[in-house]
């Protein structure tokens, strides 16, 4: 079952909003004013993004509770998943490497996100087979893990949309949402590099030109 606080990104009956890469405070309340659904909060250190949890903890708790937290990790170890768990401040993880669907849901529980890189109709196949909960296609970065700003195949993405819902990520910028949620589909579409002014800083009029392109407001 999908945590309560994910349900308005992922269970809505409209397309949800995700803003990962969240590093400051004043951007995740840029990013809720601006009308979003979700948080992501990048724990991968080789990330542009990366913010230790001991720098989140002081005010992340404070956030509506009806906004979804989800802490992305890339192929994390146990000791940095039991902090992540143990917090509280998390409504799921978001698995943004190579790790098993044992591992996923050992560590995920009932309800977890597993990205999915997406580049020909093999990789579509192996997307819509993965057993997560929820599945995020982006662009294949070897090594980078996201953010890149690299748009996927949408005609791709689409055909695993067909199969089962699915979050949308992958140069995503208030240009160009509109028409990839008209051609895809998706249950929810996540950005990052699309509504910043630098790596890790959201720039709060993308923020809100990225919610108005994808709602027609």
């Amino acid at each position: 079952m999908i945590p309560a606080g994910l349900r308005r990104w992922l269970e809505s009956g409209r397309t949800g909003i995700k803003v990962c890469g969240i590093t400051r405070e004043e951007d995740a309340l840029a990013a809720i004013a601006a009308g979003i659904d979700a948080l992501g909060f990048n724990f991968y250190p080789k990330s542009k993004r990366h913010v230790p949890l001991a720098d989140l903890a002081g005010w992340i708790a404070h956030l509506p509770e009806e906004i979804g937290r989800v802490a992305v990790v890339v192929n994390p170890d146990e000791e940095l998943l039991s902090r992540l768990c143990g917090s509280g401040l998390f409504h799921a993880i978001q698995f943004h490497g190579e790790e098993s669907p044992a591992f996923c849901a050992r560590w995920g529980g009932d309800f977890y996100l597993k990205a999915r890189p997406l580049s020909d109709q093999a990789s579509a196949r192996a997307a819509s087979a993965d057993p997560a909960p929820s599945l995020l296609l982006d662009a294949p970065a070897p090594g980078v893990f996201g953010g890149t700003g690299q748009v996927i195949d949408w005609s791709l993405a689409a055909s695993v949309a067909a199969r089962r819902p699915i979050v949308l990520s992958g140069g995503l910028h208030p240009g160009n949402v509109a028409a990839a949620v008209a051609q895809v589909g998706p249950a929810a579409v996540d950005a990052a590099s699309g509504v910043e002014s630098a790596p890790g800083r959201k720039d709060p009029a993308k923020m809100r030109d990225f919610v108005a392109a994808l709602r027609g407001t």
